[in-house]
C-alpha cells in the first residue's frame, strides 16, 4: 500500500498546483468548450467556485494516501477507497454545479 499512497500524494499535489493555479485566476488551464458561456466579468469567480473541486479531491487523495499507510487489511483498503471515491463524487458535484451554474452544463449546448 506505500506505491499506492505515494502515487496518491503525487497526484494530490499535482491536483493542489492545479487547483491553486486556477483559483488564482488562471482559467485558462480548464478546456475552453467548458467556458464557452462564461462571461468575462464572471471568470475569477467561475475560476474559484472551480477550484474548490479540485481542492476537495485533492484533500481527499491525501486522506486517503494516509489511511492506507495502516496496512493491507480489508478494513483499511475498504476506507482508503471510499474516502477517495467519495472525494471524486463530492468533486464531481461541485464541478456539475459551478458548469451549470456559469456555462450552462458541462458541454457547450446552449445556441
Amino acid at each position: 500500500m506505500v506505491v499506492y499512497s505515494v502515487i496518491l500524494f503525487a497526484a494530490a499535489l499535482l491536483f493542489f498546483g492545479l487547483a491553486a493555479a486556477i483559483y488564482r485566476g488562471n482559467t485558462d488551464l480548464i478546456h475552453s468548450y467548458h467556458q464557452t458561456h462564461v462571461k468575462e466579468a464572471d471568470k475569477k469567480t467561475y475560476g474559484r467556485a472551480f477550484s474548490k473541486g479540485l481542492f476537495v479531491l485533492a484533500v481527499s487523495m491525501v486522506f486517503s494516501g494516509a489511511i492506507a499507510l495502516f496496512g493491507e487489511t480489508l478494513p483499511v483498503v475498504l476506507t482508503s477507497v471510499s474516502v477517495l471515491l467519495a472525494g471524486l463524487v463530492i468533486s464531481l458535484i461541485v464541478a456539475a454545479k459551478v458548469q451549470k451554474e456559469f456555462n450552462g452544463g458541462f458541454f457547450d449546448n446552449r445556441k
